[in-house]
């Protein structure tokens, strides 16, 4: 049975301070955590209303009621575990894609779930972006997360280092697809409210925008994982 201290420790965990404190964080759905485990990260514990389901594992039953009060969903779906958290090594390689001051929990896990799908296992966010083991960025990226790895970074050092050709995605571009891209070179993406900082937007040698189907459409941009998603499809397939 789960005690008291372990409810206390888990619901401590919903805080980054406290993430990185213990280096620790919490995946819930069993879905979702069987990926975890299954990927480089070390299963701590898993707290489960039918741990069966967990043969061969570390799990303690919990009930509906101490589950609820642990859980940071709004309708626990009955199983989460604690993983230990992993020091990954930035690999070289000839295609990066940056992220700049990426604050939505949701938008950082879809970007995560959709680079995974383009073959893009490594994202570089800026400091200032949200916490990758933040639980909505987990729920998200539905389990990308345990084989996607995110780097938290200077960009603009970042972008000194590789020496290599930088495009972003800002409305001020040109149309991508009047464009023939590289396979390499980094690809910088801004937050939907504030787009690209000045500083980095400097360091772009190519803007690239998204053009509506025609000048009557009223909105003014797009979701920012699906302006991704659009750019990666051309770039990687």
């Amino acid at each position: 049975m789960v005690t008291k201290n372990q409810i206390k420790f888990i619901k401590r965990l919903s805080l980054k301070k406290n993430r990185i404190k213990y280096n620790m964080f919490v995946v819930e759905g069993e879905k979702i955590i069987k990926e975890f485990i299954n990927s480089s990260y070390k299963l701590e514990k898993i707290y489960s209303v039918n741990p069966e389901k967990f043969t061969g594992y570390d799990s303690n039953l919990i009930s509906v009621k101490e589950l609820k009060s642990i859980s940071n969903l709004k309708s626990p779906n009955g199983d989460l575990a604690v993983f230990n958290m992993v020091s990954f090594t930035l690999k070289n390689e000839n295609f990066y894609v940056a992220l700049d001051g990426i604050n939505d929990p949701g938008n950082l896990g879809t970007i995560i779930r959709t680079c995974e799908w383009f073959g893009v296992n490594q994202i570089i966010c800026s400091k200032n972006s949200v916490d990758c083991y933040n639980s909505k960025v987990i729920q998200a990226s539905m389990g990308s997360l345990s084989r996607v790895h995110v780097f938290y970074d200077d960009i603009l050092s970042f972008i000194d280092s590789k020496k290599m050709d930088v495009y972003g995605a800002d409305i001020d571009g040109d149309r991508y697809d009047n464009i023939k891209f590289k396979s390499s070179g980094i690809w910088v993406f801004g937050s939907e409210s504030h787009g690209i900082s000045k500083n980095i937007i400097s360091k772009i040698d190519k803007k690239v925008k998204i053009p509506k189907s025609h000048d009557n459409i009223k909105t003014e941009s797009l979701n920012l994982p699906i302006s991704l998603g659009i750019i990666l499809s051309k770039i990687r397939l």
